[in-house]
């Protein structure tokens, strides 16, 4: 079984930079890697949400719904070329039944700015029958504070096709509250093998789970 990768949301460096390196004093480099990832993974868990950045994940979503409000009297309002052409093939597909919006499960729910989403990948099975690759060019988005992606006008994606989405995301850079919550889980965590009864480092390991906890709240979906 391949080992679990990434890059964690505090390194082994940062937790022995402060109060918590007498705990791990003992630790391998390699355990402490380890663990690292391991209160990453906790983290994503409590929050409910990837966090540290990723790659290649791969989502599946059913078109459904639009917006009843998209693009009526549009004929009445000036455009560019493009947008002239756009309408018209949309015209011949009936555009107006088709899905334009999907939201990818992952995004960043702070600090946006933070985040930076890549190698977007979208297929299309549509319930007609037949698959078409979409070309980047003709989506927007992701956008990072919502993982909103639009379809471009005209794109044929009737109701109840799938839309298969591969994509890389997370923090490029990490807010340094989710850095903390993963020092004072792995903290938890090293107090759980060493000192569960609490009496040999003064560590009270609830009380670390609980400040991680109250941090990582934030960022669950809302």
């Amino acid at each position: 079984m391949a080992a679990d990768s990434l890059v964690p949301l505090a390194t082994a460096t940062d937790l022995k930079a402060g109060q918590f390196a007498d705990l791990v004093r003992d630790y391998s480099t390699s355990a402490l890697d380890e663990l690292m990832i391991e209160a990453t993974r906790q983290c994503e868990g409590i929050a409910g949400r990837r966090l540290a950045p990723f790659t290649a994940v791969q989502e599946s979503h059913r078109a459904q719904g639009i917006d009843p409000d998209e693009y009526a009297d549009a004929g009445s309002m000036p455009m560019d070329m493009q947008g002239t052409l756009g309408t018209s093939y949309a015209n011949a597909l009936g555009a107006g039944d088709q899905v334009r919006h999907v939201w990818l499960n992952e995004y960043a729910p702070r600090y946006p700015e933070l985040w930076n989403y890549a190698n977007l990948g979208v297929t299309i099975l549509r319930s007609y029958g037949g698959s078409q690759t979409v070309t980047v060019a003709s989506l927007l988005g992701p956008e990072a504070d919502s993982g909103h992606v639009w379809f471009g006008l005209g794109t044929f994606l009737p109701v109840g096709s799938w839309i298969r989405v591969t994509y890389d995301g997370g923090y490029s850079t990490v807010p340094a509250d989710l850095g903390r919550a993963c020092k004072l889980i792995a903290a938890s965590d090293v107090l759980g093998e060493i000192d569960p009864a609490g009496t040999q480092f003064g560590h009270d390991r609830g009380v670390l789970s609980a400040q991680a906890e109250a941090i990582l709240c934030k960022y669950q979906p809302t």
